[in-house]
């Protein structure tokens, strides 16, 4: 899959259900030796010049399935 397809998909947290954002501004940080991803980075609050927005970093472990429209992630795993 290419990053341009799934940027356009929505990110729903399958422990709340809540939307956490589309990947369409987010980045990737990637491990130095291997090139894997290791985590998705997603911009949250949008404001004038970016100066309020904050970040969330999810794990790409975190990733548990990719759909056509979304992908589910479960934070479950990031908490405990």
């Amino acid at each position: 899959m290419r990053w341009s397809e799934f940027a356009e998909k929505e990110c729903i947290d399958l422990v709340n259900g809540e939307r956490l954002g589309n990947f369409l501004h987010a980045d990737l940080t990637f491990h130095p030796q291997t090139g894997k991803i290791e985590s998705i980075l997603i911009p949250v609050g949008s404001s004038w010049f970016k100066k309020k927005s904050r970040q969330i970093e999810l794990s790409w472990r975190l990733v548990k399935k990719v759909g056509p429209e979304m992908v589910i992630i479960s934070t479950a795993e990031q908490k405990g």
